[in-house]
């Protein structure tokens, strides 16, 4: 924690309407996690049809994924486009325009801003969506796109909090149903080299049993929160948390569900994508804010069977050590992704047995690989489905965060099935909507309903 006092969090407690009709039982949670299936075989689109790509979210990352898109089928153009500020959209448009002036057709018609402008894009014809605006919003725009029956392309995490998590394993059912793909934003599972290496562990053995985890992700402080003097006169709650959105858990999720669930998603990768028994985590701030109620480091712990415990550090400040790596240690030896190198595994007395070797052209970028394949899928039917391990690396992520921010020891179904529901209702916000989130947590202090 920061050395300045924070004020006690008040106790999360759900909205009295159900409005995302979230799984209801902890049965029903319990078995939604475990059962959702990949991708389906269905009638593809045939490569003479040009496709329509939606854009729903128009800022950095999401450019960068709309320029992933273009770059994957020869047939397509961008359609229509989403976002709550019209200059996002512009800037977008901008970029898109000098890169692939012959794939973009977003006339002014189909620009739309404001809260419920996901709805038109939905509504103008297009084949597929690009979900990549703030998380808050994901599993509602998620839900919407699957009952309109598009492909999609959701940026990551899924959700921010447990009801959300339901929430999405409630759209995930649904979209068994449908002739759809559906990708995930969780980039390093379209790694070539990390394909390799856990290729190397989970099948081949390399390094025997996994006995222990350690990820880390550690950066500098990347999105600080504006000022208060820069909110100006007539800005509503709901624009100010917009434009600060990394800074509030209803909205960015923290930067442990953001950015660090990349770290998690990979823990729970080599471990099977199986449930952990338990978490345990500590985190603070340690850098004073001018608003916004996240955490600036976390240290979370997994339990898996077998004593198996997997830890990641996560960290977001100024002029300390930056590190992204994975040591994956097994009873034959260890893999080691990430500090500068190629993944590779050395055997218990030091030797390395094995590396990745790039192609002469270089590795291919993961980024553009996951939306080749999501486009591949779309025209030859054979779909794809990143859903069990997409929500499921999110709510691994989530658990952490409740575990960090509440000081307790949880279980899987304790977190999955708690009544924490963070987000505004969203169902009926409006751009002049007032909304005060809880303060910063306080471990010992704070609670979450539903969990001891």
């Amino acid at each position: 924690m920061s050395d300045t006092p924070q004020a006690p969090q008040a106790t999360t407690t759900p909205h009295e309407l159900d409005r995302r009709h979230f799984v209801k039982t902890t049965a029903a949670a319990a078995a939604a996690m475990g059962g959702v299936l990949g991708g389906a075989h269905g009638q593809g689109i045939p490569a003479d049809r040009k496709l329509k790509v939606g854009f729903i979210g128009c800022g950095g990352r999401g450019t960068g994924a709309a320029s992933q898109a273009l770059s994957a089928d020869d047939n397509m153009e961008l359609y229509a486009m989403a976002d709550v500020f019209q200059d996002r959209i512009d800037t977008a448009l901008g970029s898109l325009d000098k890169q692939f002036s012959g794939k973009i057709n977003v006339p002014k018609e189909r620009q739309f801003v404001g809260l419920d402008a996901y709805k038109k894009v939905l509504d103008s014809g297009v084949d597929v969506v690009l979900l990549t605006t703030t998380p808050g919003f994901r599993p509602m725009h998620l839900r919407a796109a699957v009952e309109a029956g598009k492909h999609v392309f959701a940026e990551k995490p899924m959700a921010i909090d447990a009801a959300g998590v339901r929430h999405v394993l409630e759209t995930l059912e649904m979209a068994k149903s449908k002739n759809i793909s559906i990708v995930a934003g969780f980039c390093w599972r379209y790694s070539p080299s990390r394909r390799e290496a856990y290729k190397k562990v989970m099948e081949e053995g390399l390094i025997g049993e996994v006995t222990s985890i350690y990820a880390t992700y550690l950066s500098g402080y990347s999105k600080p929160h504006m000022e208060q003097s820069e909110r100006t006169a007539g800005m509503s709650d709901m624009e100010w948390q917009i434009r600060n959105w990394y800074n509030y858990t209803h909205l960015g999720g923290s930067g442990l569900v953001e950015q660090a669930v990349h770290s998690i998603d990979k823990i729970g990768w080599v471990m099977g994508d199986q449930n952990p028994l338990l978490c345990r985590a500590t985190g603070g701030l340690n850098t004073p804010q001018h608003g916004g109620n996240i955490f600036d480091h976390f240290h979370v712990a997994y339990e898996y069977p077998n004593n198996v415990w997997a830890h990641l550090s996560s960290r977001k400040l100024p002029g300390c050590l930056n590190e992204n790596a994975d040591y994956i240690r097994g009873t034959k030896g260890a893999l080691v992704i990430g500090r500068g190198v190629d993944p590779y595994i050395q055997d218990n007395a030091g030797q390395k047995i094995w590396s990745f070797r790039k192609p002469r052209t270089g590795e291919p970028n993961m980024y553009q690989v996951e939306h080749d394949e999501l486009f591949a899928s779309i025209r030859s039917g054979q779909h794809l489905n990143d859903g069990p391990w997409m929500i499921h690396s999110t709510m691994m992520a989530i658990m952490g965060r409740m575990a960090a921010e509440t000081g307790l020891e949880l279980t899987w179904d304790e977190a999955l099935n708690a009544k924490y529901d963070l987000f505004p209702n969203e169902e009926g916000a409006t751009w002049d909507q007032s909304f005060t989130p809880a303060g910063v947590p306080v471990p010992g202090v704070t609670k979450i309903e539903g969990v001891a």
